[in-house]
């Protein structure tokens, strides 16, 4: 992640007067990899979608080190349309590292996610800006008609979207649709690498913010061929685990080692008053298994306790808290005046 931002050069048409611009509504955030046959559509039906709801807006375009002719083209269009930003890695680094590279970029008040290969619909925004409206800090769009393969994307999908709801307690129904909209407060603070733009939602979860989730359209293939297939599960999976640590043991990491220890300290005792009595009583010589077990759950037990220290230490000292999630939500109401 941090090699992606070192590598990370911003392109803009537009001229810098000195002056301070009025910040757009949306920002539109969009990767690329090799999607030079979708980019002159995808750039009129968003330009089309945002025009006719009358509001201000940005469009953030993250080519993830595409070796076709995408660059040149997005190079093109901004030269016309100053609200176009390029954003250009040298090398590909993924979905992820795109993603937030063109969070950081973004200067809009509500931020909104895609992909680039027209199988999310512009003409959805509006919908998610609606919920956004109403309050909702989070909007996550749901393809509830997938055009997608059924074996090697949708069974998959709906698997990993019970287990990641199990698991984080954030049921949303489709966690890898790329269509989604967030308060830029919110998810400016939210650390994503690996593969976590999907788990945004799970993230977040920790500040308690309000999630709602509502149906887009989602269409077929186009241009060119996916970029993902079965071999991202354990990718995914991994990540999951990394969340749910983050959210469940992150503030009190020692506390949750020190019940993790605790049946093997239980365990270790046993055996090592088992082979104490054999000694005091003289009735027979030591159990060297019985000894080497009890040993090995006490070494066991310790290594966790060290290992809660070190993740309570590295929790005190490091930049990611809860305290900090939770002035992404909180609000503060003043008295009125003259009371």
């Amino acid at each position: 992640m941090e090699d992606a931002r070192v590598t990370t050069r911003t392109l803009s048409s537009a001229t810098d007067t000195g002056a301070a611009k009025l910040r757009p509504r949306v920002s539109v955030i969009v990767p690329l990899y090799n999607e030079q046959e979708s980019v002159r559509p995808l750039y009129a039906a968003i330009v089309q979608a945002l025009g006719e709801l009358g509001c201000s807006f940005e469009m953030v375009f993250v080519d993830d080190g595409s070796v076709d002719d995408t660059v040149a083209i997005v190079r093109e269009i901004a030269r016309f349309d100053a609200r176009l930003k390029l954003v250009k890695f040298r090398r590909n680094y993924g979905q992820t590292p795109a993603m937030a590279a063109g969070i950081e970029h973004a200067n809009g008040e509500v931020l909104v996610t895609m992909d680039g290969d027209l199988q999310n619909d512009p003409a959805d925004i509006g919908a998610l800006l609606d919920k956004i409206a109403e309050g909702y800090d989070i909007v996550v769009g749901w393809r509830f008609n997938r055009q997608d393969k059924l074996i090697s994307r949708k069974v998959p999908s709906r698997i990993a979207n019970w287990l990641i709801g199990k698991v984080t307690g954030v049921p949303i129904k489709d966690n890898g649709c790329s269509l989604k909209a967030f308060r830029a407060e919110l998810i400016k603070q939210i650390p994503l690498y690996s593969e976590m733009h999907r788990f945004s939602p799970a993230m977040a979860s920790i500040a308690g913010p309000r999630v709602a989730e509502i149906k887009v359209r989602h269409h077929a293939r186009r241009y060119g061929q996916s970029k993902y297939g079965l071999s991202r599960i354990y990718k995914v999976l991994l990540d999951l685990m990394v969340i749910k640590t983050i959210s469940t043991f992150a503030s009190r990491p020692l506390r949750w080692f020190a019940m993790l220890s605790f049946p093997l300290f239980i365990l270790a005792g046993a055996a090592l008053v088992h082979v104490l009595y054999d000694m005091l009583s003289g009735s027979r010589g030591i159990s060297l298994p019985m000894a080497g077990t009890g040993i090995v759950f006490l070494a066991s037990a310790m290594v966790f306790l060290c290992s809660g220290a070190l993740a309570e230490l590295t929790y005190s000292r490091g930049d990611i808290r809860d305290r900090d999630f939770i002035k992404l939500t909180q609000t503060v109401l003043s008295p009125p005046k003259g009371t």
